[in-house]
C-alpha cells in the first residue's frame, strides 16, 4: 500500500507529488491520513533555507502542522485509537517528513485530539500557534488573573491565539497592531494600540499608569523587542519573545528589575526531548477551542493540495489570517 507526499528539492522549488511506500510503525509511532495542513511564515523561511536555526535537508516533505484521522498504531500505543481525529505540529523540521502529504508517521507524543468543534481546517491552523503562545504566556511568563499582558502583533498568526489564551487566564490584553486591524483585536477582546501613533512611553502611560505591563510577549524581534525592556513594569514583570536573536541591550530591563525569557518552540522536534508537553498543550488547547475560548482567524481563501504555490505565496506577502491547505 502507498501513499503520497509532496516533495521540495531547492529552497523556493517546485513541489512535486512522489510515490511513498508505507513504512513498519516504531514503537510510540502512530500513522495520521492528513486532511489538513497548517501553512505558517516559518514553513515559508525553511522552504527559502532561511531559517538558521529550522534547517531541513532538500529534498524534503515541508510543513509543520496538520490535522487529520489516526489510520494505525503502535502496539504500544495506548492513548489513542484508530479513527481518532487528531492535531499537532509534528515534523518538517530535523529530517522529519513535514505535513504537505497524504499520510505522516508521527511520534503519538506530539498530538492530540482535535477540538470537537473545530474543522479539520481550523484545527490545522492552531498547534504552532497554539504551543509558541502556551510556552511564552503559560510556561515561561506564568500569566494569571488581574495582570496586564502586551501582545506585539496581536492580530498576527501567534498574536491572535496569544490574545485568546492570555484572556483565558483572566488577564486584561493589549495588543500593538496596525489601524486597519485594531478590529481583530477587539473580537478577541483585547484592547488595540497603534503603535504608529503612540510611542512606547505614550501608551505605558495611557494604559498602564506608567507602571508598566505585567507580561509582554513579543513575535516581531528586533527594536519591538529592544522596546519592550522599557515598557516593562518594574520588579516583577516579565518580556518573553519568540524572536529573540540578534544583538539587545539589556540594560533597559536590568535598570528595572524585570526578567526576560525566550521561546524556541521547534526544540522538541529538533532533541527529542520534551515532546509530551506539546501533547499536553494541545490537549489544554483543545478544552479551549470547546469552551469556546480559542479560535483560529483564518485567511479566507481556501487551497487544495494543487495550490502549495499559491498558498505558500499568500502567508509570504503576509494575508491576514490562518493559511491552511487541504488534501
Amino acid at each position: 500500500m502507498t501513499h503520497s507526499v509532496w516533495i521540495v528539492d531547492k529552497p523556493n522549488g517546485t513541489h512535486r507529488k512522489a510515490p511513498g511506500d508505507r513504512l513498519t510503525l516504531c514503537p510510540g509511532a502512530v500513522r495520521v491520513k492528513i486532511a489538513a495542513s497548517g501553512v505558517n511564515p516559518l514553513d515559508t523561511k525553511i522552504r527559502a533555507a532561511k531559517a538558521e536555526h529550522a534547517r531541513q535537508s532538500l529534498p524534503a516533505v515541508l510543513g509543520l502542522d496538520m490535522a487529520g484521522v489516526v489510520e494505525e498504531i503502535a502496539p504500544d500505543v495506548t492513548d489513542f485509537k484508530v479513527g481518532d481525529e487528531v492535531y499537532g505540529m509534528v515534523g518538517g523540521v530535523g529530517g522529519l517528513q513535514g505535513t504537505l502529504a497524504e499520510s505522516i508517521t508521527c511520534d503519538a507524543s506530539l498530538i492530540a485530539r482535535k477540538p470537537r468543534n473545530l474543522s479539520m481546517r481550523r484545527a490545522a491552523a492552531l498547534p504552532l500557534s497554539v504551543i509558541t503562545s502556551w510556552e511564552a504566556l503559560v510556561d515561561r511568563a506564568k500569566v494569571h488573573a488581574d495582570q496586564k499582558v502586551l501582545i506585539h502583533a496581536g492580530a498576527g498568526g501567534v498574536g491572535h491565539i496569544a490574545v485568546q489564551i492570555a484572556r483565558s487566564f483572566g488577564a486584561e490584553v493589549f495588543a500593538t497592531v496596525s489601524p486597519e486591524k485594531a478590529a481583530i483585536v477587539t473580537s478577541l477582546g483585547g484592547t488595540p494600540i497603534d503603535y504608529r501613533a503612540l510611542k512606547v512611553e505614550e501608551y505605558v502611560e495611557k494604559f498602564t499608569l506608567g507602571k508598566g505591563f505585567d507580561i509582554i510577549f513579543d513575535t516581531v524581534g528586533g527594536a519591538t523587542l529592544d522596546q519592550s525592556f522599557t515598557a516593562i513594569k518594574r520588579y516583577t514583570g516579565h518580556v518573553v519573545s519568540a524572536l529573540g536573536w540578534g544583538s539587545h541591550s539589556l540594560a533597559p530591563l536590568s535598570f528595572r528589575g524585570a526578567t526576560y525569557s525566550g521561546v524556541f518552540t521547534l526544540l522538541p522536534l529538533l532533541t527529542g526531548e520534551g515532546r509530551e508537553h506539546h501533547g499536553e498543550i494541545l490537549r489544554r488547547a483543545a478544552a479551549l477551542a470547546e469552551s469556546g475560548k480559542l479560535t483560529p482567524l483564518l485567511n479566507e481563501r481556501q487551497y487544495s493540495s494543487a495550490e502549495i504555490e499559491a498558498a505558500y505565496a499568500d502567508v509570504a506577502s503576509s494575508v491576514t489570517g490562518k493559511t491552511v491547505i487541504e488534501f
